[in-house]
């Protein structure tokens, strides 16, 4: 074997090493220009709809008390009776009406009801309506205080027997709502491009908020207003 030939591998070696450690410092070199001269602008496109509700729920509440249990429960069951028919007079079906979970309290049972109760047994039922037709619940509502005229106070005042306009036909509006969210998006990227002047180019990322349903306002529940925000990543360019 050569003697020269070892020292040639040596020298062969080192070269590689430092033509390779070159190469890479100017890859490295290269990323970072290349992240450096890469321009984006993050834009972001507000879609907004006001639809009206579509489905109702209306519990119809009222209670009674006695201290013949008995004669409680008979008589919830006529008052029952009176709201169904109070109800299917303003038009709503019998799919529409459904009877909700009756409830009895006695009194004296209670470890901390005391022993001079007026009335024993207090009483509490509820009908409920589900209906697609809004006018006719807003119709209904407005007569409600007929049932008065027959003893049966509706509660109408606390969380459980609060009305809820739904609204149902999301997956209806949402692809023109997402063209329009997006459409503003970009119009809002092209006028920051313009005064940058810079040209818009590509889109980097692209993001869909959540759909978001509430009430218009207090006072209209039964309007809702549908909203959604999409982000946009776009890339720009001299």
């Amino acid at each position: 074997m050569n003697k020269a030939q070892p020292f040639n591998i040596v020298i062969a070696a080192c070269a590689l090493a430092v033509g390779l450690l070159g190469l890479g410092f100017i890859l490295k070199s290269a990323a970072l220009d290349v992240k450096g001269m890469e321009r984006t602008v993050h834009v972001k496109g507000l879609a907004e709809m006001e639809v009206p509700a579509d489905t109702v729920i209306w519990p119809l509440q009222f209670s009674d008390a006695d201290n013949n249990l008995e004669k409680l429960v008979g008589r919830v069951e006529e008052k029952s009776d009176a709201v169904v028919a109070f109800l299917k007079l303003h038009g709503f079906s019998d799919e529409e009406i459904s009877l909700g979970s009756q409830s009895i309290i006695d009194k004296q049972a209670r470890e901390y009801g005391g022993e001079n109760q007026q009335l024993r047994y207090i009483a509490r039922n509820n009908v409920i309506v589900y209906s697609n037709d809004i006018e006719k619940v807003q119709n209904a509502l407005g007569a409600v205080s007929q049932l008065a005229k027959q003893g049966i106070a509706i509660v109408q005042d606390n969380y459980e027997t609060r009305i809820q306009y739904l609204f149902n036909g999301l997956n209806e509006i949402k692809p023109n709502m997402i063209q329009e969210a997006t459409e503003k998006a970009r119009e809002v990227a092209m006028k920051f491009a313009k005064d940058s002047q810079s040209k818009l180019g590509k889109i980097k990322t692209a993001r869909q908020g959540q759909f978001s349903i509430s009430d218009r306002d207090s006072n209209t529940p039964q309007l809702k207003k549908v909203r959604v925000v999409t982000s946009v990543e776009y890339y720009l360019s001299d």
